[in-house]
């Protein structure tokens, strides 16, 4: 008697959730986090070397009669973006309305991360991540694009922008992976922050406050995070910092944002660093926040990335240590957020 063949395990270095109804759970808390942004305006799956990569397109308003608005905003070069490890594109509703108002808006899930993409190969390599990123764009149909990403996202970007910058008309890095080695204390923060979730309700905000935290504060989000590490497996290295020689290859036009209380990198050293060895690089440094500028400043940050995208455009992006006012606030709930009250 012929005996049973067993399923295939997945390979080690493939991310997977680990059960269909785990999966489909999880989809619909980030579909409730996508519920407070704005609406996507097609979502699609581009097929590449290393999976399935699933796409949400957010495009401007059509111009009106009375001049509400931009009719210029659909031919201008569009806006892709890539976020943190062990979250997925709904990390962006706070962002994908003041972006789509004036760009078109790709948000990409990272295959290997709790979203909709569907890994199949490995691409934590550099070399394998920017060429995953360079199909999905050409899938796309993208020949040029401002690319943002956030931590892991920004560590992928900043990769791009190193190994594969074709594409690429400017790269912004939210609190970026790539600059330093991860650190102790950032992995501590992550291990407290997934603690402090199931802290009572009365708790969360002067938690999140202390652990510039938005994710404590924010039910959604708080539901997202819970149903992500429930879910889905990770099976993924840190990345390996840049060095300067790499960075110092970097000829794309780089805006670096970083919280003055980041725990990933070191802020003042990287502002110095990075346009030192990057010819025109911006770098600033955003007070009352953390590891989410995008989050606990959204306005204020959305406006910076748009304002440097179409300096780029110009041919005028002022390069150095940026000068710009940032709102005051004591990050997760400060008067910039858009943590909806609860």
């Amino acid at each position: 008697m012929s005996t049973p063949a067993r399923a295939s395990r997945p390979p080690a270095d493939i991310g997977r959730y680990v059960s269909d109804a785990w999966r489909e759970r999880h989809f619909a808390a980030c579909d409730a986090l996508y519920a407070l942004g704005a609406p996507a305006t097609l979502e699609e799956d581009v097929e590449t070397s290393f999976g399935t990569t699933h796409v949400y397109r957010y495009d401007p308003p059509a111009a009106a009669p009375d001049g509400g608005a931009d009719p210029a905003a659909r031919d201008r070069t569009p806006v892709v973006l890539v976020h943190g490890a062990g979250s997925c594109s709904a990390m962006w509703y706070p962002n994908t309305g003041d972006l789509s108002a004036e760009r078109t808006v790709y948000a990409v899930d990272t295959p290997g991360d709790p979203g909709r993409s569907v890994q199949r190969a490995a691409l934590h390599e550099p070399e394998h991540a920017a060429r995953w990123l360079d199909e999905t764009l050409a899938g796309l149909g993208l020949d040029r694009v401002h690319l943002v990403g956030s931590s892991y996202g920004g560590w992928l970007a900043l990769n791009q922008a190193h190994r594969g910058p074709g594409r690429l008309a400017s790269v912004t890095l939210l609190d970026p992976g790539g600059l330093e080695k991860v650190g102790l204390r950032f992995f501590v923060w992550i291990f407290v922050s997934l603690f402090a979730t199931f802290a009572p309700k009365a708790l969360r905000p002067r938690l999140a406050s202390w652990l510039e935290q938005p994710v404590l504060v924010v039910p959604e989000l708080r539901r997202m995070a819970h149903t992500g590490v429930r879910s889905y497996r990770i099976r993924r290295p840190a990345p390996k910092p840049l060095t300067d020689a790499e960075l110092a290859t970097v000829r794309t036009p780089l805006y670096l944002l970083l919280g003055r209380r980041s725990l990933l990198v070191h802020p003042d050293r990287q502002v110095e660093r990075v346009p030192r060895l990057v010819p025109g690089a911006r770098a600033e440094i955003i007070a009352d926040t953390g590891h989410g500028p995008q989050i606990d400043h959204a306005a204020a940050t959305d406006r910076a990335m748009l304002d440097f995208m179409a300096d780029v455009e110009r041919g005028s992006p002022a390069a150095g240590r940026a000068d710009r006012r940032w709102p005051s606030g004591r990050g997760a709930g400060s008067a910039d957020t858009t943590v909806p009250p609860r």
